[in-house]
């Protein structure tokens, strides 16, 4: 699946396997390795009975709690494959708990509730300046900073400007072992409201992730929480990679969805 957009092969793919009661964790691992994708799941029967089924999540080397692509990319999968929700809104069941997935039947855009932060709050000073420098970033450079932690322990840093966002180039031995997200303005009138850039661990040394779920829930509930964002906003994130990712966040009482498109590219069977 390709999620965050409504145009293959320019969002984050998943690989979603259907039918895994009998794979085992090694088997899951195995196979997203393989696949060499940012993440690969793998649907199962639920275990509480308020879910509409359960879903395990893997990064090549470990398990995420949760993911916000492909839990999309997950969902999507699941209801193309004829899954029915037991009500208004599809309930998936992971490591973070239980987690909603809203239907928009007018845009065919998917939307999941932000699961609530583990950590937040104002990052200590050595970890600021660790992230400036690992950045190539000027102490003027970042406007407010945050832990973001949903799963991923997310850092963030909001920049000055979506430009200073597209400029950065990532010191994978400064940033080596962090989940660290970025995030600039673009000018009134624009067609997305911020750009934003996820870097994680991964294939080795450090990664930049097309179009970050989790990172952009992290970022819409510090961001619109504390008033440096309106309630609702786009998210442009995957241009420095050539991708033309869109993530659509609203707010809601007190829930922050985030959303976008998914587009089938590959189906099959898969021999595991």
């Amino acid at each position: 699946m390709d999620v965050f957009t409504r145009e293959a092969l320019f969002g984050n793919p998943v690989a979603v396997v259907h039918d895994c009661e009998e794979l085992t964790t090694a088997d899951m691992l195995a196979f997203t390795a393989w696949t060499n994708l940012s993440e690969a799941t793998f649907l199962l029967p639920p275990t509480d009975p308020q879910a509409d089924y359960a879903v395990r999540i893997f990064c090549p080397g470990r398990e995420l709690p949760f993911a916000g692509h492909p839990t999309l990319g997950t969902c999507h999968a699941w209801l193309e494959a004829g899954g029915v929700p037991r009500g208004a809104q599809v309930v998936q069941e992971c490591g973070a708990g239980l987690v909603r997935i809203a239907r928009d039947d007018e845009s065919g855009r998917l939307a999941f509730a932000a699961p609530p932060l583990r950590r937040s709050g104002p990052l200590d000073d050595d970890s600021v300046a660790r992230l400036t420098a690992g950045l190539g970033l000027a102490p003027a450079d970042v406007r407010a900073h945050s832990w973001c932690d949903n799963g991923p322990g997310w850092q963030a840093l909001l920049l000055r400007d979506a430009e200073t966002v597209l400029s950065v180039t990532p010191d994978p031995v400064l940033l080596a072992g962090l989940d660290v997200g970025i995030v600039g303005l673009y000018p009134s009138g624009s067609t997305a409201d911020v750009e934003v850039r996820a870097f994680f661990p991964g294939n080795g040394g450090l990664a930049e992730d097309p179009v970050t779920g989790s990172l952009n829930a992290g970022l819409a509930q510090w961001l619109t929480g504390s008033g440096l964002l309106p309630a609702v906003y786009v998210a442009s994130q995957g241009t420095v990679l050539g991708r033309r990712g869109r993530v659509h966040v609203s707010s809601e009482a007190d829930t922050i969805w985030i959303g976008g498109g998914c587009v089938t590219v590959v189906s099959g069977t898969v021999a595991i």
